[in-house]
């Protein structure tokens, strides 16, 4: 798989609780100059990026993040937020601590009215599948994929491990015709990247990977 195919697939990430402009200004330069899918960074920048990058780069931020136990109303409200201020697609958390309780009816419909309040704009599901058994990973799937969201996706980066290429084979299994996967967290490699987008992934979300490339073209 040449290089460009599987940066054309990444979200390039920078969430950082201490990202500056100035590292979220360089973050859209290599998105631009590499063509990535999007870039993916916090709420409060997504204007100020909007702007900079103008219809160049697709602009995506997430909400619920990285927890997922806010309020319906609250996260509603960060999706619509997000998409006012330019965010072309929203990756969102889900709450963990109902899918414990089993409470798929609330999930439901909580993914459903994130995704309203995105006006048409991508909407991604996170739901950290590292704190999840794979029960619990393919009943998401089913209820992903009744949402009317876009993608599943393994996780946060910010919780106790990343994608695995099982997730993503699992996701690949159980989700329905037209939502597409998400592998997130941890992607440390080219042959990491291409397993995963061999495995089923539309999107890798990482931050590594374009590092990986400009470290190559110096080297070259």
């Amino acid at each position: 798989m040449e290089v460009k195919e599987i940066l054309s697939k990444c979200d390039h990430t920078l969430l950082s609780q201490t990202a500056t402009w100035a590292e979220i200004r360089a973050i859209c330069d290599d998105g631009m100059k590499y063509h990535t899918a999007s870039v993916c960074i916090p709420a409060s920048y997504v204007r100020q990026a909007k702007d900079y990058v103008e219809d160049r780069l697709p602009i995506c931020t997430v909400i619920g993040f990285p927890n997922g136990y806010d309020t319906t109303k609250a996260k509603c409200f960060e999706a619509s937020d997000a998409v006012e201020n330019g965010a072309d697609e929203v990756d969102m958390v889900i709450n963990i601590g109902w899918v414990k309780d089993k409470k798929w009816d609330a999930l439901l419909e909580e993914i459903r009215a994130v995704k309203a309040a995105c006006h048409g704009k991508l909407l991604k599901v996170i739901i950290e599948t590292c704190l999840l058994t794979d029960d619990e990973k393919i009943k998401m799937c089913e209820i992903v994929s009744d949402s009317g969201a876009d993608f599943i996706k393994t996780s946060t980066g910010f919780s106790t491990a990343g994608a695995t290429f099982h997730d993503v084979e699992l996701f690949a299994r159980h989700v329905k015709p037209g939502v597409k996967i998400k592998a997130a967290g941890g992607i440390s490699s080219l042959e990491d990247a291409e397993k995963f987008i061999e495995l089923g992934a539309s999107r890798l979300g990482t931050s590594r990977v374009v590092k990986i490339v400009k470290k190559m073209e110096s080297e070259a």
